[in-house]
């Protein structure tokens, strides 16, 4: 079972005289920043020159320094940035302020597992990571609550990483949720599993597929977007609310046996090896082998698969359907946002 920790356990001067510098402001950036801010921790901003974030911070109340002035000042440096960007801005800006003692910190383990980023060994190596997008972050830390958190230490030479790190995600609201100990391999081997067979890989696909399956055998196109992409929301929602069992408690008998037989024939033991496959890409180095590659090259394959994918007849129905629902955008959490991606 994992160590989970509240506010009872939390250390706070383990941050009390700390100086931390939040590189980024994108949607993790800004949450993290102004919580750290509105729980008393001395913080500022790492942005790079001309950034367009920069006004936008600066009128939240924040310091705003350039990336290598904020880690020259600070002792904790809170690296939010792409992963494929973090290894170039570390050795540039980062690596030359960093003195014994400080600590180097994440909120997602992927440079540091695959060895990009390589910290001396007299510095604190540790992640903070919210489960949930900066807007969540902010929003319930405003409302009184906090999102849970993961953290996990790499590297201590202090001794004192873990209270570090708990007394960081504290700052966010985290430990008034539950923070969850892990590791940096845990997390991120999860973390991308995750994302490639079920979050974003594995369900786009079901749905684009299921949505062709219909359509090539005649049904209308908006009857099938509606069965095979927007009622995904409906099931979702009940899981994240009350897990599997409380969805299939709360749906038709019919829908529950049809889950309950069908299911395991779609996902069938031939998609399990592939899962199988695919984590021991992760595992092994291959797949960040592979998109650090793309990036460094200028993305051509990325951009051709992202463009397809927009070409794609679901978006095209989806878009005018979208058009009958205002409610949908009305309530819409922009795109960067809802992806944790960072200025």
């Amino acid at each position: 079972m994992a160590n989970i920790f509240y506010e009872n356990d939390v250390n706070r001067a383990a941050i009390a005289d700390r100086k931390v510098a939040v590189l980024g402001y994108g949607s993790q950036g800004h949450a993290h920043a102004l919580n750290l801010k509105e729980s008393g921790i001395d913080v500022c901003v790492g942005l790079r020159d001309g950034s367009s974030s920069a006004a936008k911070a600066s009128e939240a109340g924040l310091t705003v320094r350039s990336l290598a002035d904020a880690s020259a000042w600070a002792d904790v440096i809170m690296i939010l940035l792409p992963d494929t960007e973090q290894a170039a801005v570390y050795e540039e800006h980062i690596a030359p302020n960093l003195n014994a003692g400080d600590a180097v910190a994440f909120a997602h383990g992927f440079n540091i597992r695959f060895d990009l980023i390589n910290p001396p060994d007299d510095v604190d190596v540790i992640m903070v990571a919210p489960k949930g997008p900066g807007h969540l972050v902010r929003r319930t830390y405003v409302e009184g609550g906090g999102v849970p958190c993961l953290i996990a230490v790499e590297q201590d030479p202090s001794g004192g990483g873990r209270d570090l790190a708990l007394a960081y995600a504290d700052g966010l609201g985290g430990a008034r949720a539950g923070v969850i100990e892990t590791t940096f391999t845990e997390e991120c081997e999860t973390d991308l599993f995750g994302e490639q067979v079920v979050l974003c890989g594995g369900l786009t696909e079901l749905v684009r597929s299921a949505f062709d399956t219909l359509v090539d055998a005649g049904y209308q196109p908006e009857i099938c977007y509606f069965e095979c992409l927007h009622e995904v929301k409906l099931i979702v929602d009940l899981m994240y609310e009350q897990g599997i069992a409380g969805m299939r408690y709360s749906v038709s008998d019919t829908a529950e046996y049809g889950d309950l037989t069908r299911g395991p024939r779609v996902i069938d033991d031939h998609v399990r090896e592939t899962m199988k496959a695919i984590l021991g890409e992760i595992q092994s180095g291959q797949f960040a082998e592979e998109w650090v590659a793309e990036s460094r090259s200028g993305r051509e394959n990325f951009k051709r698969l992202e463009d397809a994918g927009h070409e794609h007849r679901v978006e095209k129905v989806g878009s005018r359907l979208r058009e009958m629902m205002p409610w949908i955008s009305a309530g819409r959490v922009s795109v960067q946002e809802a992806s944790g991606g960072q200025g």
